[in-house]
């Protein structure tokens, strides 16, 4: 799996009357699913406060939930989400991420700028908090401390260290970058990360990157693909073992065993 290049498309392939049929059911649903929830979202967001105990996390799983049957998705957990302060990184393989995870624990996702501008994805991205980064090493001290300050609010951030998405058959190296916030002297004694793996099956007869999103694939013909599919696919949520983060002494090495650990239930689950 060495010789992946990011740069070779799949074929596009050829959709007859029912597969836009199909799309436009399951894509009118899915709306209905998620914005639907969502205004109840902002609603309940208004009101809350008072009731001292929020429940907007259980409608954004609810939606996510929601959102992959939409799609034709089966989840499975394995493992368990860690419950106190922490980040969780994991590997990166398509839009449908956002979903995925949140089906099972509310995250707050750390996402390239060119989410915000998705149609439907990037203005729910926004409402929900995600935290938007630039590929512009001058921005990364800034960047360094807003990670710092949501982490010290006891955000729980997801971040998706290889730093672009993939075919779904394979884990890229992981950027330490990101890891440097972890590092912070009001953080790094106390903060907990958490490696994650994410593995979709396709749909029967399918390529095994069905649901990869990568390279200069269109958001919307991926979308269609997906949503056009006569046949259900799975998505497995891997949950391996927090490690504290004062348990390393570079962010370099918490890289490199996070990495190793998402690749090693990836290469399991395949």
């Amino acid at each position: 799996m060495s010789d992946w290049d990011p740069a070779i498309l799949p074929e596009t392939p050829e959709y007859g009357a029912m597969h836009h049929i199909r799309f436009t059911i399951r894509w009118l649903l899915l709306a209905v699913v998620i914005y639907g929830l969502f205004a109840v979202f902002l609603l309940v967001r208004a009101l809350e406060w008072p009731w001292g105990r929020p429940v907007t996390p259980s409608i954004t799983r609810l939606a996510c939930r929601g959102g992959l049957i939409m799609i034709g998705l089966k989840l499975r957990v394995l493992g368990r989400p860690m419950t106190g302060r922490g980040a969780l990184v994991a590997n990166h393989v398509t839009w449908i991420d956002i979903f995925s995870f949140n089906a099972v624990q509310r995250m707050i996702f750390v996402a390239k700028t060119e989410v915000a501008g998705w149609t439907g994805i990037g203005f729910l991205a926004k409402a929900t908090g995600t935290v938007f980064v630039e590929r512009n090493p001058r921005r990364a001290l800034q960047q360094r401390d807003e990670f710092v300050r949501r982490l010290a609010h006891g955000d729980k951030l997801l971040f998706f260290p290889e730093g672009t998405s993939t075919d779904g058959l394979r884990v890229l190296p992981f950027k330490p970058t990101l890891f440097a916030a972890f590092f912070a002297d009001e953080l790094k004694d106390q903060l907990k990360v958490q490696p994650v793996t994410v593995r979709y099956r396709p749909p029967n007869d399918q390529d095994p990157s069905f649901y990869g999103f990568w390279g200069e694939m269109g958001f919307g013909e991926n979308m269609l693909k997906v949503l056009s599919s006569p046949r259900n696919g799975d998505v497995d949520v891997i949950f391996h073992e927090p490690v504290r983060v004062a348990g390393f002494s570079h962010r370099k090495d918490l890289a490199a065993y996070c990495e190793g650990k998402v690749r090693e239930g990836l290469q399991a689950a395949l």
